[in-house]
């Protein structure tokens, strides 16, 4: 069963909610930008998740292969969510970010420096 949670950055000015189960599984990743910031990620897919405010506050960064689209609120500096290259379909969520989250029931420990040979290894286990 599907459960409605609202999200946001630090300073409430990007605002989100999010369809989703109340226990979740989510990924760690030790790449530089999403060790940097303890990044919990909750993938939730397009027609689960609708912003509610605060788009023209979201300021876009892309690196390395620029397959993401990493968007920040632009009075606080917060991801609260982003566009990741691994899950094209979902939205990558901050759990961080959630307000009252919903349980976590397994955290899969991605090695993001190594982008490419994870997502590959992962792929074969499904």
């Amino acid at each position: 069963m599907l459960r409605k949670f609202k999200g946001q950055c630090h300073c409430g000015s990007v605002a989100f909610l999010i369809n989703c189960s109340n226990t979740v599984d989510i990924w760690k990743c030790n790449c530089t930008i999403c060790s940097i910031s303890d990044y919990q990620h909750l993938f939730i897919e397009h027609a689960d998740f609708t912003l509610t405010q605060g788009n023209q506050l979201l300021t876009s960064y892309q690196f390395g292969s620029k397959n993401a689209e990493h968007l920040f609120c632009s009075v606080c500096g917060i991801k609260s969510f982003y566009q990741p290259r691994s899950h094209p379909g979902s939205y990558s969520v901050n759990l961080n970010c959630v307000s009252n989250p919903p349980s976590v029931k397994t955290i899969t420990f991605f090695d993001g420096r190594n982008f490419d040979e994870s997502l590959a290894r992962l792929k074969q286990t499904e």
